[in-house]
């Protein structure tokens, strides 16, 4: 069966006239060709499994009370990008598959790596840099990077966790882990991988040039073709999505400065980079055909509607191509009534919406550029437009107070979107509110491990001047009983 991806993929391009002729051409070059190239294991490793399924790509990694579990959507992006240079590529999901540690061990020694990949996070730092200590014992001759937000933000300190990691990849990774393949099957020196920060044979730790980001993103394998081929997709569940779900992204970067938001600032960067509407449309094309029942797709861009012509382009492709599928985003705000209703005659179901606050100085100190006053139309026109909202509240950032967090509450009741939620301030290594926090001393700990309370749930670590950690977490609880026992809220439900 992975043969079959890997042919199916070039079959096409193949000019022989006779297609048998060209498969098993194709069939006798790879495995020529493939003794020269590198085995390379993705890993998603396993953390408090005792507790659940540890949902690490996440913007608030965790194990969640409503059963949200994400993709190792970059994770996949990277492993698709090296199978396309002919890589041989294994992809493990542990805490999707349920697999324990012991089992992973069994899987990546059987597979045999040169390269070893795994995703991090910064309540599971630790854990990650302790099970890549013990796959580099058991396969000395392996090279183990480290890559995601948290060793992103903080890679020196990520190498000196465990002496057998090699390396940490900063940024997007695709590109920086394709050059370190190459360099390490040719023998060549890592200095000149930008984007990497390397053990020497000296123990001294190298920090090569900053990676620039892709520009040319249709140039990167679809994600949801290596879902298809290394993952089931039935693992994935979104509360706010109809399961099941497949997510993929259309642009990287955002313009927007939000402060605590982590990926913009730690991976993709805020240069806003789009794919061609016809690349992202055809993908749509391949998961519609290939994902079987399919409830929805979802757009994971940080913000879909960065650009109004682009997303109306994008509407009025789906409905020339007369796709019948259901799909939901990421959006601001700030998107005009013209807009939802194309996008909803295109089949958008659902905006995934960061209200944050009821309060305009709190969005002014969390730098969001968007306007509490407008709120309340916005919610008006998604209404006439016929599209669902899932309104994400936070407390904690500057400026907040326990006034402005009743204005938060009364807020989410008088817009009632479809879905709220609450949580308390999350900050993570890499966001300029982390650095913030950290100097006014507001941290009320630097373990890394309390970013989560015993259930693995999410744990909030700041306490401002006149509130405290536990008073966000508790008045977000409240938020949600108050929010989603109101009669008018229920009768609508019912």
């Amino acid at each position: 069966m992975a043969d079959y991806f890997f042919y199916s993929d070039l079959y096409e391009a193949l000019p022989h006239p006779d297609p048998l002729m060209n498969l098993q051409n194709l069939r006798i070059s790879y495995f020529q060709d493939s003794r020269s190239y590198m085995k390379i294991s993705f890993l998603n490793p396993p953390f408090r499994p005792e507790c659940g399924r540890f949902s690490r790509e996440q913007r608030s990694p965790a194990i969640t009370k409503s059963g949200t579990f994400y993709y190792p959507m970059w994770l996949s992006y990277a492993a698709g990008f090296l199978e396309n240079r002919r890589h041989r590529v294994q992809l493990l999901d542990a805490p999707a598959c349920g697999l324990s540690l012991s089992q992973v061990i069994q899987e990546v020694r059987s597979f045999g790596p040169e390269l070893l990949v795994l995703s991090t996070s910064t309540p599971s730092i630790r854990n990650d840099s302790r099970i890549a200590g013990q796959l580099k014992t058991l396969l000395p001759d392996s090279f183990v990077a480290l890559v995601g937000v948290h060793v992103s933000a903080m890679p020196h300190e990520a190498l000196n966790l465990n002496r057998q990691i090699d390396a940490v990849v900063v940024g997007e990774y695709e590109q920086t882990l394709a050059e370190l393949a190459e360099s390490l099957e040719a023998g060549q020196p890592l200095v000149g991988v930008a984007g990497l920060v390397y053990r020497s044979s000296d123990d001294d730790m190298v920090l090569t040039p900053v990676r620039k980001v892709m520009e040319n993103l249709d140039s990167i394998p679809w994600v949801s073709r290596t879902y298809r081929k290394h993952l089931n997709y039935r693992n994935y569940f979104y509360s706010g999505n109809r399961y099941p779900v497949v997510v993929f992204v259309t642009s990287r970067g955002c313009p927007n400065k939000c402060n605590f938001c982590v990926y913009p600032q730690t991976i993709t960067g805020r240069k806003y980079r789009t794919r061609s509407v016809t690349d992202a449309v055809d993908e749509m094309e391949f998961i519609i055909r290939e994902f079987s029942p399919l409830g929805e797709i979802m757009f994971e861009d940080d913000t879909f509607n960065v650009s109004k012509s682009r997303t109306i382009r994008f509407a009025e492709e789906i409905l020339r191509r007369g796709l019948k599928v259901r799909w939901s985003c990421n959006a601001r705000p700030d998107l005009d009534l013209e807009t939802m209703i194309i996008m909803s005659k295109a089949g958008c179901r659902s905006l995934l919406v960061g209200f944050e606050t009821g309060s305009q100085a709190v969005l002014n100190g969390m730098r969001k550029n968007s306007s509490v006053q407008h709120y309340t139309k916005f919610m008006s026109d998604t209404k006439k437009a016929g599209l669902l909202v899932n309104g994400t509240f936070m407390v904690g950032t500057p400026n907040e107070t326990k006034q402005t967090m009743r204005e938060t509450l009364a807020l989410a009741k008088s817009l009632n979107p479809d879905v709220a939620q609450f949580f308390p301030v999350m900050i993570y290594p890499g966001t300029e509110l982390y650095e913030m926090y950290s100097k006014k001393g507001y941290l009320i700990t630097d373990n890394f491990d309390n970013w989560l309370n015993e259930n693995g749930l999410h744990n909030c670590v700041v306490n401002l001047p006149g509130l405290k950690a536990k008073e966000m977490v508790e008045f977000c609880d409240g938020c949600r009983r108050r929010f989603y026992l109101r009669p008018s809220y229920l009768s609508y439900k019912l």
